[in-house]
């Protein structure tokens, strides 16, 4: 993964395609169930005008990965597919190893579109499985059965060199040793990538709306360590290490397109709610879009682009931006660019506190990571860290 360096994190595109055919009720992200039909001609006009805007801030650029994200792209037709992608090739170099990722449910139908994809040209696929019992599925909120999603499974092995999928774990009366076995199918299926999230209640959401009401009790933090340590345990001895909190794959096959977010990268975003992080280490600039689809859609027409927030951020607030995203990776932080970028020197008094107490270790000059110890406490050494 040369081209992946972390001295140079490289540069990607993000497209948001808001829609899904159902809430779950743990989901807070920019998502919208809609009862018509969507315009999807209206939107890759929409895209093509956004990306036309961010190119012109983003010039000379080359793309080493672009992502998929939503809601759920795989909603989208094929052809809606292929038609951004050739926008983002107007405007921009690929690399020769470009990674372009879209998310997808593991549903039959959306599980018969996979080939269409790939064709239209994605050569990475991630997998909304979440569960892999339909009694867990079902209160997840999930549309799909656990036999559709492991059947979706095998096509996306059958289609694609690379393909991921997610388990949230932490929910409600699960054990260790379940979700011991759970990991275990789980890597067999994936072969390569997996994505491990614990279940935590989001403000606004049904769950926290159910948690209120005494209807559901949320896993107390004692069992969600123990549920954590499984995690890292059993992947590790299976060959899926963690090289981000959450994230687990085998030496090679990590996510590059959330590894340039880790890294600090630059990246435009598209589409209602998307993110960007763009500019020169000395004027970078964080960019929001509007989350509403329709409000989006009728800015970017009348404007092209549909941007809400655009902040030059201070040095400060990127130095510890990049402090907050490098402490996930199990590669650590790039600390010499995190004070280069604040335009001061860490707390050596505090850093030298959190190694002491086996939180923070260095692994070299330039170079510190959060310990096995620290990872359950990673919000805490950030603040204490944070210029």
């Amino acid at each position: 993964m040369d081209t992946y360096s972390t001295s140079d994190p490289g540069f990607g595109v993000y497209v948001h395609w808001p829609f899904c055919a159902a809430k779950c009720p743990y989901c807070d992200f920019n998502s919208h169930v809609r009862t018509s039909p969507v315009d999807e001609e209206r939107y890759v006009k929409a895209f093509a005008r956004e990306l036309a805007h961010q190119a012109q801030r983003a010039q000379g650029k080359t793309v080493g990965s672009i992502f998929f994200g939503g809601g759920t792209p795989s909603l989208m037709q094929a052809k809606t597919i292929a038609a951004i992608l050739n926008e983002i090739a107007r405007h921009w170099s690929l690399s020769r190893d470009v990674e372009i990722t879209m998310e997808a449910n593991p549903t039959s139908v959306e599980a018969t579109r996979l080939r269409a994809y790939r064709d239209a040209g994605v050569n990475r696929v991630s997998l909304g499985f979440q569960a892999m019992n339909d009694a867990d599925l079902r209160m997840l909120g999930r549309l799909h059965s656990a036999d559709e999603a492991r059947a979706a499974v095998k096509i996306a092995a059958a289609v694609f060199e690379r393909y991921s999928f997610d388990l949230i774990y932490a929910r409600p009366g699960q054990t260790p040793a379940a979700w011991a076995q759970e990991l275990r199918e789980a890597v067999s299926l994936a072969a390569e990538h997996l994505s491990l999230y614990q279940l935590t209640i989001e403000p606004g959401t049904m769950f926290e709306r159910l948690v209120a009401a005494g209807k559901l009790t949320p896993m107390d933090d004692d069992h969600q360590r123990a549920l954590f340590d499984q995690t890292q345990e059993t992947c590790a001895a299976l060959g899926l290490p963690a090289y981000e909190i959450s994230n687990h794959a085998r030496p090679g096959a990590e996510c590059r397109h959330n590894l340039l977010y880790w890294r600090y990268g630059e990246y435009v975003g598209v589409g209602p709610g998307a993110h960007a992080r763009l500019g020169a280490e000395d004027a970078r600039h964080a960019i929001a879009n509007e989350k509403s689809p329709e409000a989006w859609l009728a800015q970017v027409e009348s404007f092209g682009h549909g941007a809400i927030e655009d902040e030059r951020l201070l040095p400060l607030d990127a130095a510890n931006e990049s402090l907050l995203m490098g402490l996930r990776l199990v590669e650590g932080l790039d600390l010499e660019r995190a004070e280069h970028l604040a335009g001061r020197a860490i707390n050596r008094e505090t850093l030298d506190h959190l190694i002491e107490e086996r939180l923070i270790e260095v692994i070299s000059n330039r170079r510190i990571r959060v310990t096995a110890s620290g990872k359950p406490v990673l919000n805490a050494i950030v603040r204490a860290l944070s210029f």
